[in-house]
């Protein structure tokens, strides 16, 4: 299913709603206490760091990754919403984010999200893409979380096993063709 549009009336409402979590923008230096962390990076086939930088900022990775993906703007921006859903029917996860900060500096580029109300989890994920000089392209992805509804805290080791799960999946999602 490709990425849509958000509408206003839900975009406005989550683009409203309060971070779950704080420190808002700490995926950029370090871990915050409290939190669990990662961070794992995958060197990608692709080497056309243009194409890769706008798949990243269309949402392409998280629909390649299996994730049904509503969007306020594409490509994104700070303070984009986005609202996706792992799973199908009622039994789906709602994932609803807001775009923390967004990096534009020359062979980096990416962004980080946060957790709204209705996320299983609380905290902060990044995603950088890095174009080194031999021509590779590294996409690096960190975050924090800790379970924020009690089907999350009952999951325990279940739930951080879907995380990792996830993350796989983002590593891969770029190189696939779409």
């Amino acid at each position: 299913m490709a990425v849509q549009h958000l509408d206003e009336v839900p975009a406005a409402r989550l683009r409203s709603a309060a971070y779950t979590y704080g420190p808002v923008g700490q995926t950029a230096s370090g871990p915050p206490p409290g939190f669990a962390w990662f961070e794992r990076s995958a060197t990608l086939a692709r080497r056309d760091f243009a194409a890769v930088t706008e798949e990243l900022f269309m949402w392409r990775l998280h629909e390649r990754a299996g994730l049904r993906v509503w969007v306020s703007d594409a490509p994104l921006r700070a303070n984009t919403v986005v609202l996706m859903r792992l799973g199908a029917g009622p039994a789906s996860l709602r994932l609803p984010c807001r775009v923390v900060y967004v990096v534009d500096e020359p062979g980096l580029r990416g962004f980080a999200y946060g957790t709204l109300p209705g996320h299983p989890e609380a905290g902060e994920e990044c995603f950088l893409l890095r174009h080194h000089d031999d021509g590779s392209i590294e996409l690096t992805i960190s975050a924090f979380s800790r379970p924020a509804t009690r089907l999350a805290r009952l999951g325990g080791a279940l739930s951080r096993k879907a995380q990792q799960l996830m993350t796989g999946r983002y590593l891969r999602a770029l190189d696939s063709s779409g």
